[in-house]
């Protein structure tokens, strides 16, 4: 084990391998948590440094930036995530000052060295001299979407993009920052023929707010409740729940055999359509573009009943003239509505990502169209609310096919409610409790 308090260890290695490697701290932080023996007390403060110094950064690093007598990124990479770290703990959490500076300087020395070490205490000891509230007045910007963007920790441009979603509504975009930064329960998914949300129930959760499959653990590892192991269960936002359901509650003509899961990858609403699927007589093509990802959906599958199929292919290369009756169209996106479960995403989408994912939205959106048959419905999904990304891919869509009409999706998603003036459906962290999930059907004429 390496050196130092272990908890704090964690969150340093969970911290470097984001900031170094490009890692997902979502992927990095349970397998040490496993390998390094933390459980209770000293696995939830390794999360909390982890997951709070990554939401935080941005924040963190204007704060830090006026402790420093030199550019903040000049400072060797591992002494600047000790510092965030610091910050956080003085800053973020109820641990007293003099612990959050010492514990920090213990670790640069364990992990960094002794001069670096000298630097953390006197930089946090800097930072210590004022509140949170007092280093934002002192360094916000007097713009007030900017203000409360560094208040809540995200990069201007997503709050602006987050404010024109909520028509403009100042109130409504800090509800939804404050929302981003707050810790996510996991929420589990029954999967029909499966599993029951009773079992579920039965294993310490509590039911869902929407979907009739969810159930909600507040705590504990889900893979030590058997459905899950097994894979009758698996872990799955609500949102996502209750957009899949969507795609199925809504009308098709005629007969209702075929359904297409365009960008299938890692397998989760392809779980939920195949159950559902079964129940219908249906069969179910899983279509992912990249193999490993293909290979998530195959063990998704792997034990669902019914007729289902998973390839690893190109979905607008492979799929023209399906004629399926019902395609999910879950677009590659920025992932701006899950900035909760993802809290590095937010340092890492630039607004440059924008074009190239909503040129292949479009490409692929047109393409879920000419799979399906006339009658049939096509689901288009992000995981993000930015309108680049949403209501202005289908209207574009609309706007160029004569055969195609827009379907109202909100009474597909019954006893939800603040979805939206229609006929698309927007859901969001702080209304909901689920990711920031977009919604729109279509129907081809």
């Amino acid at each position: 084990m390496p050196p130092g308090d272990p908890a704090r260890s964690v969150a340093f290695e969970v911290l470097r391998a984001v900031t170094e490697r490009d890692a997902y701290a979502n992927l990095v932080l349970p397998g040490l948590l496993r390998e390094r023996g933390l459980t209770g007390r000293d696995a939830a403060l390794a999360t909390e440094l982890a997951y709070g110094s990554m939401r935080g950064l941005g924040t963190y690093d204007a704060i830090l930036a006026g402790c420093v007598d030199r550019p903040l990124d000049v400072l060797d990479p591992p002494v600047r995530d000790v510092l965030r770290i610091g910050a956080h703990q003085l800053l973020g959490t109820r641990i007293p000052a003099h612990a959050a500076v010492a514990s920090a300087v213990e670790l640069a020395r364990a992990h960094v060295g002794e001069g670096p070490a000298r630097l953390v205490n006197a930089v946090l000891r800097r930072v210590s001299t004022r509140s949170f509230d007092e280093w934002l007045d002192e360094i916000a910007p007097a713009d007030p979407v900017e203000r409360l963007a560094l208040k809540h920790s995200h990069p201007a441009w997503i709050a602006k993009s987050m404010l024109d979603a909520l028509d403009g509504d100042l109130a409504q975009l800090e509800q939804l920052l404050i929302a981003d930064n707050e810790r996510p329960e996991v929420t589990l998914v029954a999967r029909p023929g499966r599993a029951e949300v009773g079992e579920l129930l039965q294993a310490g959760a509590r039911p869902g707010r929407w979907s009739p499959f969810a159930a909600v653990l507040a705590a504990g590892d889900p893979g030590a409740i058997a459905a899950v192991r097994e894979q009758r269960a698996g872990v799955q936002d609500e949102g996502s729940q209750l957009v899949t359901a969507a795609v199925v509650a809504a009308p098709v003509a005629d007969r209702d055999e075929r359904w297409l899961d365009m960008c299938a990858g890692p397998g989760g609403k392809a779980a939920l359509l195949a159950g559902l699927g079964n129940e219908r007589g249906a069969a179910l093509l899983a279509v992912e573009r990249q193999p490993h990802r293909a290979q998530l959906v195959a063990n998704a599958l792997r034990e669902a009943p019914g007729r289902h199929m998973v390839v690893a292919a190109d979905s607008t290369r492979v799929l023209a003239g399906a004629a399926s009756d019902r395609v999910l169209l879950d677009a590659p996106c920025t992932g701006l509505g899950a900035l909760r479960r993802r809290p590095e995403l937010r340092w890492r989408r630039l607004p440059s990502d924008l074009p190239g994912l909503r040129a292949l939205q479009h490409h692929l959106l047109a393409a879920g169209v000419d799979a399906v048959r006339a009658g049939g419905l096509v689901a288009y999904v992000t995981c993000s609310p930015h309108l680049a990304e949403t209501s202005t891919v289908v209207h574009d869509l609309l706007r160029t096919r004569d055969d195609v009409e827009q379907v109202d999706a909100r009474p597909f998603l019954p006893g939800v409610p603040d979805i939206g003036s229609g006929p698309d459906v927007q859901l969001w962290p702080h209304r909901h409790g689920t990711d920031a999930m977009y919604l729109a059907l279509l129907r081809r004429r």
